[in-house]
């Protein structure tokens, strides 16, 4: 190209007041009920409470298959 990128043609803009045509109104949003922050924190703990007791118990067993395959490996 010679002359460079001249950029986007020229658009017509639409006539003052133009909107698309409505077929349906939307209805309006409901409210949404109130949450209770007491109970989301409590069972956020309970949650994290059974995470961390999952993980605790896997990283025993893991712990206990090491040692297991090193005293097969020793002896």
């Amino acid at each position: 190209m010679p002359g460079g990128y001249a950029g986007p043609p020229p658009t017509t803009p639409p006539p003052p007041g133009w909107r698309p045509p409505v077929y349906l109104e939307a209805t309006p949003a409901r409210t949404l009920p109130a949450q209770d922050m007491e109970a989301m924190d409590a069972a956020e703990q309970r949650a994290q409470r059974v995470t961390w007791s999952v993980g605790a118990v896997i990283g025993i067993v893991l712990l206990l298959l090491l040692c297991l395959l090193c005293s097969r490996a020793l002896f």
